[in-house]
């Protein structure tokens, strides 16, 4: 039986993440997969770690806010450095919903070679699908992405991926701190991985807060859309 990691980064999710956490456990039963939920507590500052030990998760507790790159990649760190054979990012915050997973392995079924999946809201646009001012920087990104890799990835920023032991390998030792979904993405072109997307539905936000709203999420695209080009170029740097 294969093993899966479901990496949930957690900042300041004590209203979510056991629910998220159990809804791992039940809905994305699978008798194929054995799936263990990793909870990386991102140094938060409220009851996020004492309601994730409350559920039968592996929790990892940061002592200090990494971000959600550094936080990704201790969970990444640990499926690969305990054997798992895929992880699965899947967002603290109750956007991404558990009964999607199964639609990961399954195309990975009729696509083995896939070293990492993307899930997308945007293919079949169902579900929640964010503000017109997010979905038009999803854009621009997804243009220049093209631009450097001809890839077409219309939700780059999605944090609801599939990973293989291949990937993981990758990301244990690099993998990129402040915009980590976009710019991984470079990391794994970079690297020839193959690279898919498939349909998925997402909720809004569940519980606590986002940090980015409509005005401030196009200096956010701005800022994310350059770190991709110091990325493409091997020279990334702060912005």
């Amino acid at each position: 039986m294969k093993k899966l990691a479901v990496v949930i980064p957690a900042y300041n999710e004590e209203a979510s993440i056991a629910g998220v956490v159990n809804d791992v456990l039940t809905s994305a039963a699978n008798e194929f997969v054995s799936i263990v939920p990793v909870v990386v507590d991102d140094g938060s500052h409220d009851a996020t770690s004492a309601k994730a030990a409350e559920t039968s998760c592996v929790l990892l507790k940061l002592p200090c806010n990494l971000g959600i790159g550094g936080a990704v990649q201790t969970g990444f760190r640990y499926a690969f450095e305990n054997d798992f054979d895929y992880a699965l990012q899947l967002d603290g915050d109750g956007q991404h919903p558990a009964s999607e997973i199964c639609k990961f392995f399954d195309y990975l079924h009729h696509h083995p070679h896939t070293d990492v999946v993307i899930g997308s809201r945007y293919i079949v646009k169902t579900g929640f699908q964010s503000s017109a001012m997010r979905r038009m920087g999803i854009n621009m990104i997804k243009l220049i992405i093209r631009l450097l890799t001809r890839l077409s990835i219309t939700d780059a920023t999605s944090g609801f991926r599939l990973l293989n032991r291949k990937a993981l390998a990758i990301v244990s030792n690099n993998y990129p701190d402040e915009y980590p979904e976009p710019e991984s993405i470079i990391i794994y072109h970079k690297h020839n991985l193959i690279i898919a997307e498939i349909p998925v539905s997402m909720k809004s936000r569940q519980g606590g807060k986002s940090s980015i709203r409509d005005f401030a999420s196009l200096y956010y695209m701005i800022k994310v859309s350059l770190a991709i080009f110091f990325t493409f170029l091997g020279n990334k740097k702060s912005i």
